[in-house]
């Protein structure tokens, strides 16, 4: 096939690239938004606080998919900038079972410290229980889940986003179908399980078929194939993923804590707030998570093929794009903010209020978000893990946690 990445990167071909990835991702962020609209609405605010509870826990074993992902993709479009397709392929097959391999290892460890972990977070009873009965369900699913996210840069570097896409919104649509089924039809002490058993049908699938199109011959730039271990690429791909890595693992643990304070100062009714503005935030933020991986490959490659000044064009080219869609963005999300609050909770005046008077100071984010997505997943795609970590863990961690721990002994549940 023309390889898609011998070209220069005007705005709108940069953005035409892209566009397929940040649609993929915002798909991929359907699957929890959609669990949390059905849940909420069909089974009450407190099911919906133990689908919100249970979301960081969820994502740990999921970052293998990111490490593998993000940082493989990159060794990967490097050797076919340098010509090396056999290379690239030997490579892309290590990460693919690595990655399912660690995944299920970590699904499994989920499952055992499940509870131990939710009753310190301060879960008891009907929450407890309804945590329980979502987790037992979905857990099942996780493996395939964490090759989903794993597949997600691998489409873009193997030059077919598109095909990504088209399996994204599958998935998404598949989610969609079943919750609506499931969720509305089950009598009120199932409709949490029918949710879970949705969202693990959906990630099955998204898991699988990537799996069956790259075995099978098929016209893009990689293919699976017996692979060769070496473990200095694994360790390099686990360097250059740390940042994606540290970020998941930094974003999860202080979710875990932002559910520890919610619990101490509004309850249950605080979590399923800050689960809307979660929700929310999640479309915005694939936006420029799909434009990061999107774009990845495209700098790999470049850098690969040693022309610098195209890299430099297109740096230039993403912070004025990023620069010009966080605006839109902040100003969109502060215009309707009522409406997309609505959407989960509009069926309870006082909850609605206290989300959107959240939702206005939480939106300020999104116009500074995508730098720190795109700083660090750029300096991935160099193969520069160490400061692509820095980036990710001073964004999602450490500013985070003293943030959450400091700013609500101030400002009350307005800090959170």
């Amino acid at each position: 096939m023309t390889n898609p990445f011998r070209q220069h990167f005007t705005y709108r071909r940069l953005w035409q690239f892209a566009v397929p990835s940040i649609a993929m991702m915002i798909i991929e962020s359907i699957y929890s938004i959609v669990d949390g609209f059905f849940v909420s609405n069909y089974a009450g605010k407190a099911a919906f606080a133990a689908v919100n509870l249970m979301i960081p826990l969820l994502l740990i074993p999921a970052t293998t998919g990111l490490i593998f992902g993000t940082g493989g993709a990159a060794l990967v479009g490097q050797c076919l900038g340098e010509g090396q397709r056999d290379k690239a392929n030997r490579l892309f097959s290590l990460f693919t079972v690595v990655t399912l391999s660690t995944g299920t290892v970590l699904t499994l460890a989920g499952a055992f410290w499940l509870e131990d972990v939710l009753r310190f977070l301060g879960a008891n009873g009907d929450l407890l229980r309804d945590c329980r009965q979502y987790a037992r369900i979905i857990l099942f699913s996780l493996p395939c889940y964490t090759l989903q996210i794993f597949f997600h840069s691998f489409f873009a570097t193997s030059g077919k986003p598109s095909v990504g896409l088209a399996v994204s919104m599958a998935a998404g649509c598949l989610n969609t179908g079943l919750d609506a089924i499931l969720v509305i039809s089950l009598p009120l002490e199932y409709k949490i399980s029918g949710a879970a058993l949705a969202t693990a049908i959906a990630e099955t699938v998204g898991g699988l078929y990537p799996l069956y199109y790259f075995l099978r011959r098929n016209d893009s730039l990689l293919r699976l194939s017996r692979p060769a271990w070496s473990g200095r690429a694994v360790v390099q791909a686990m360097a250059n993923g740390s940042s994606e890595f540290m970020g998941s693992i930094a974003m999860s643990l202080v979710g875990l804590l932002y559910n520890f304070q919610l619990l101490r100062y509004a309850g249950a009714e605080g979590i399923a707030a800050y689960g809307v503005m979660m929700y929310i935030s999640m479309i915005f933020a694939s936006v420029f998570t799909g434009y990061s991986v999107g774009t990845a490959p495209v700098i790999s490659f470049q850098y690969g093929a040693e022309n610098y000044r195209e890299l430099r064009s297109v740096l230039r080219k993403s912070l004025l794009l990023l620069l010009g869609s966080g605006l839109a963005m902040t100003l969109g999300a502060e215009l309707f903010a009522a409406p997309l609050c609505s959407l989960f909770v509009g069926y309870d005046a006082a909850l609605l209020e206290k989300t959107v008077s959240g939702f206005h100071k939480f939106a300020l984010s999104f116009f500074l978000m995508g730098f720190g997505i795109y700083g660090s997943a750029f300096f991935t795609a160099l193969n520069e893990g160490l400061i692509s970590a820095l980036i990710a863990f001073l964004r999602t961690f450490v500013f985070e946690t003293a943030a959450v721990l400091l700013l609500p002994l101030f400002l009350g549940i307005s800090g959170i």
